[in-house]
């Protein structure tokens, strides 16, 4: 080509724009010029770097070549090939990279040719994806697992289960490898009653970890696991039942909130950490039935779970509801005072805004927001009574207290609405400034951001980053070695706790629990 003509002998601005010329016009007849330059590099790295940008350009447009090229006997060549093959799916490529898998012995190679086989995604590359399914590099696993959940292949179900669950023996819980993590991502992919069984049988499994990314699976798969995880609710120990109850609010589909409150109807929510969990379900569904199940547990008697229920209906106000309150909080008992604190504490506004009408229900809610220590929610609430306006509001005004900031910093992540409310009260009531946190990657960015805590309080279970990884990445920060950390769970699990241990967790607390009982633990590892 005589663009190419002299090409070394020519300026390194002429030289830049005759290689950004040929990758626009994708010219096949540069292809033996470029080659040469391939093989015989001019020597400048960028120079030689829009070389193979350009021979990319014009090899996307001539598979032939591609195909050819699959064969070359120059090593760079040879690769730029395989991964263009892959980059633009070139079906006729799949047979001659099932040939050179096969023969294949370097692993970098086999990885390159393997991850070109799964973007094509042919069928003819099955034996082959099934062939390095138990090859000892992991990551040449990992290539062939997300490949065959990708071409759904059948035949590899029965061993992709058998990875999950060997997963879970004593000397490998403890380790989230990425093929078990690919092996889930695949089997989301199935979409079959039989993969998704599967995946909510194995929601609890021993590695938190691996729980989080079997959460995401199913989130991804959506309301198809409905069914599944109803029957694992009702059929379920404890810990399932809560887990299916998390899912299940985070879908948001009708069907799970009408099944969440059929179970627990027939009595299948006994135990306080699942009437927790199903409270948060149903909170963040919003149908009727569950609004109506949320407003029967106004009656709950233990604060977390008050908060649960509280937050749930704050997101759905309505006038019926209100009603209900408004009768319980100016009743002046141990209940009215437990539901103004848990309106108070769960910053829940449109509530407040709701119930400020009935001047009984008003004095119960400023007598709690008097008494809180937390400068967010006190400036929170005063900007609603600044909304409602008023003689009386400007009097509710002037009893707010003025607090300042904690002197001590504490870092709090859950990804419960009600739980972060309730750490925060209980922090600042201690003198913390509480930072929160919905999980355990928000959490982390404080750290990253400079921030310096004299305690972290973490909840096992969370979406994007879990509490063991948290631990794990404070325990490998310079400096937060000894910063204690407790670990706040719903775990009846001995080996959870052990696993947590393991990782760096200072001391537990078991939800559903009381302010007092965290105080003291707080206060006990703070000493």
């Amino acid at each position: 080509m005589p663009m190419l003509d002299n090409f070394r002998d020519k300026e390194f601005l002429d030289q830049i724009t005759i290689l950004n010329e040929i990758s626009g016009s994708k010219n096949p007849d540069a292809l033996p010029g470029l080659l040469e330059l391939l093989k015989n590099p001019v020597g400048d790295t960028s120079i030689d770097y829009m070389v193979v940008n350009a021979l990319n350009a014009v090899l996307s447009s001539n598979e032939n070549e591609v195909v050819a090229g699959l064969n070359d006997s120059h090593d760079g060549y040879k690769i730029l090939c395989i991964r263009v093959a892959g980059e633009y799916a070139i079906k006729r490529a799949a047979h001659p990279l099932v040939a050179l898998a096969e023969t294949e012995t370097d692993l970098d190679r086999l990885m390159e040719i393997l991850t070109s086989l799964a973007r094509i995604a042919d069928d003819s590359a099955l034996p082959i994806f099934r062939r390095f399914l138990s090859h000892e590099d992991a990551f040449i696993q990992s290539s062939c697992i997300e490949a065959l959940g990708k071409l759904k292949d059948a035949e590899s179900v029965t061993h992709l289960k058998a990875m999950i669950t060997e997963s879970e023996a004593p000397d490998r819980f403890e380790v989230c490898d990425i093929t078990t993590w690919k092996a889930v991502d695949a089997l989301a992919t199935y979409d079959s009653d039989d993969t998704i069984s599967f995946l909510v049988e194995k929601l609890h499994h021993h590695n938190p970890t691996v729980r989080r990314i079997i959460t995401d699976a199913l989130l991804s798969i959506g309301a198809q696991c409905i069914p599944m995880l109803l029957s694992a609710f009702e059929a379920g120990d404890t810990d399932n039942k809560i887990l299916a109850a998390n899912v299940l609010g985070f879908l948001r589909n009708k069907l799970g909130a009408d099944g969440l409150v059929a179970a627990f109807d027939k009595g299948l929510a006994e135990d306080e950490n699942v009437r927790y969990a199903v409270y948060e379900a149903l909170g963040r569904i919003g149908t009727m039935k569950g609004i109506i199940c949320l407003v029967d547990g106004l009656s709950e008697t233990e604060e977390l779970i008050l908060m649960a229920v509280i937050g749930g209906l704050e997101k759905h106000v309505n006038p019926g509801m209100i009603s209900t309150l408004t009768s319980m909080i100016i009743k002046a008992d141990d209940q009215a005072d437990r539901l103004a604190r848990g309106v108070i504490s769960s910053k829940a506004t449109a509530i407040f805004d709701a119930l400020y009408e009935t001047q009984g229900a008003a004095d119960a809610l400023m007598d709690a927001l008097a008494e809180s220590n937390d400068p967010e929610i006190i400036e929170e609430f005063r900007v609603v009574l600044n909304e409602i306006g008023g003689s009386r509001a400007e009097q509710d005004i002037q009893r707010l207290p003025q607090v300042s900031t904690g002197s001590k910093k504490a870092l709090a992540a859950d990804d419960s609405r009600s739980m972060c409310a309730m750490h925060r009260a209980i922090l600042t009531d201690l003198g913390f400034e509480p930072f929160m946190a919905t999980n355990g990657e928000e959490a982390y960015e404080f750290i990253e951001q400079g921030e310096e805590f004299e305690i972290v309080i973490t909840d096992m279970n969370m979406p994007v980053m879990d509490g063991m990884e948290l631990v794990g990445k404070i325990r490998s920060t310079p400096g937060l070695e000894d910063v204690p950390i407790i670990m706040v769970t719903t775990e009846s699990e001995a080996s959870q706790q052990n696993l947590a241990t393991k990782a760096g967790v200072t001391a537990f607390i078991t939800k559903p629990f009381k302010p007092d009982e965290l105080k003291a633990k707080i206060a006990e590892i703070t000493l």
